[in-house]
């Protein structure tokens, strides 16, 4: 087995680190997590579709109920677009999302049989899907070990100076890299989590934080 680098060992000490402050603060799992729908690839990705631009419980009540009305692939391809803007507002562009999330239907139907694809390439080839979403379902959705990096993980992988990136794909690229495969699928969870409540983006709550002892706290300029 190859020697792990210090830039990993150090990666995998600060998830675990942060894994243990989420369970005793008793903090919940994020949006997706919350919804039960792991293992389900289609709705991850209409989830996960939904979530962009848009508070977790907007996009929580509005799987729900999109669930609830059609839930499969054949029952959302007959409603019409109007129908499902109605039912996924007041999510975030939700027109766009609607007129998305019909050809990501027409799409799967005709090109993959109704069944989702499981290979990056072809999900990164449907409208509206980008690194974070594929990912996304090809970890909740499927189970594979990937990862998932959104903006929280983006941030807080910065912060702690683990990677040296611009965006979110490149963080996504240097801690698929660094980091060994087995565990990747739970780093997104942990870190959307820490970051939706305790390494917030502006005023991260240091004192709460275990990890303020040997966190360099790269950009932040103000915490409580």
């Amino acid at each position: 087995m190859a020697k792990r680098s210090a830039n990993t060992e150090r990666t995998l000490e600060l998830f675990r680190e942060v894994e243990a402050l989420l369970e005793e603060k008793g903090i919940p799992a994020p949006g997706i997590q919350t919804l039960g729908i792991e293992g389900d690839p289609l709705r991850v990705l209409i989830s996960t579709i939904l979530s962009l631009r848009t508070r977790d419980p907007v996009m929580e009540a509005a799987s729900l109920r999109l669930f609830n009305r059609a839930p499969d692939l054949g029952s959302i391809d007959l409603l019409s677009e109007e129908e499902l803007g109605g039912i996924i507002y007041p999510v975030g562009f939700y027109r766009t999302k609607a007129r998305t999330i019909k050809q990501v239907v027409k799409i799967v139907q005709e090109k993959w049989n109704g069944t989702v694809p499981s290979d990056l390439d072809s999900l990164l080839s449907l409208p509206g899907v980008g690194l974070k979403t594929a990912t996304l379902v090809l970890g909740a959705g499927y189970g594979m070990e990937i990862i998932t990096v959104d903006t929280h993980v983006h941030r807080i992988a910065n912060r702690w100076g683990i990677a040296k990136t611009k965006t979110p794909d490149e963080t996504y690229w240097h801690l698929d890299r660094i980091l060994p495969p087995s565990g990747k699928r739970r780093v997104n969870p942990i870190l959307v989590s820490f970051g939706q409540t305790i390494c917030l983006p502006v005023s991260p709550k240091c004192s709460e934080c275990t990890l303020e002892g040997h966190c360099p706290r790269i950009g932040v300029t103000h915490r409580r």
